[in-house]
């Protein structure tokens, strides 16, 4: 009898410490663990945005207006938080052969955010197709996105003629507990003589664009 107390006294005291490891390293919280799918935050994430694609379509970055940061473009922040890791790139784009007369105005604004306290996936759908319920003067279409993380998400506006040309186009990208947002805002006048891409093919720049930039994000954690 002796014995078996001697044992049932040993198996109390071990499971005492495993239960002090387990609250020391929180192996008894009740918060998920993030899955941060291998992407990792990067101070520039102008550095890591591929801009090959709108290249491709004959835009190039503006040139500095100015030394001061404010003048800089592209332009990058970003931050380390407690709950997440913000990042964010403006570029402003001018295109090339386009007319000094004619007013016209293009951006490309990417974020990405590593959540590190919430599962951002039950949401995220939702705020994608939360742009076909607006009741406004401009409405949108929303259409998922295959092959781009765990799920995807293109929003277009829909555009009902006028005197200029441009397009709004948002793709919206969660891997994860990663999400990633790039919107392409354009505007000219109808004096202008350049071309404007169509939404159709702005959309296929911002997934070309997109799927390059998360590779460098998740490569980024080894340099």
């Amino acid at each position: 009898m002796s014995g078996w107390l001697w044992a049932l006294g040993g198996v109390v005291a071990a499971s005492a410490i495993w239960g002090s490891v387990l609250f020391a390293t929180g192996g008894f919280s009740s918060e998920p663990s993030p899955d941060l799918a291998g992407y990792a935050y990067t101070g520039d994430l102008c550095a890591d945005t591929s801009m090959t694609p709108f290249e491709n379509a004959h835009f190039k970055a503006k040139a500095n207006t100015g030394t001061a940061s404010k003048d800089a473009n592209p332009q990058h922040s970003g931050a380390q938080l407690t709950s997440l890791d913000t990042m964010t790139c403006n570029v402003s784009f001018e295109q090339d052969g386009a007319s000094s007369s004619a007013y016209s105005s293009t951006w490309l604004y990417n974020t990405a955010t590593l959540h590190r306290k919430t599962d951002p996936a039950p949401e995220f759908a939702d705020g994608y197709r939360s742009y076909e319920k607006q009741d406004t003067s401009v409405g949108y279409r929303v259409e998922a996105v295959p092959g781009l993380g765990d799920e995807a998400y293109l929003v277009t506006r829909k555009d009902e003629g006028g005197t200029s040309s441009g397009s709004y186009v948002i793709l919206g990208v969660r891997d994860g507990w990663m999400t990633y947002q790039s919107t392409w805002s354009s505007y000219a006048s109808s004096s202008g003589s350049s071309k404007q891409p169509t939404a159709t093919e702005v959309a296929t720049m911002l997934k070309t664009s997109a799927t390059e930039t998360l590779k460098r994000l998740q490569n980024s954690r080894s340099r």
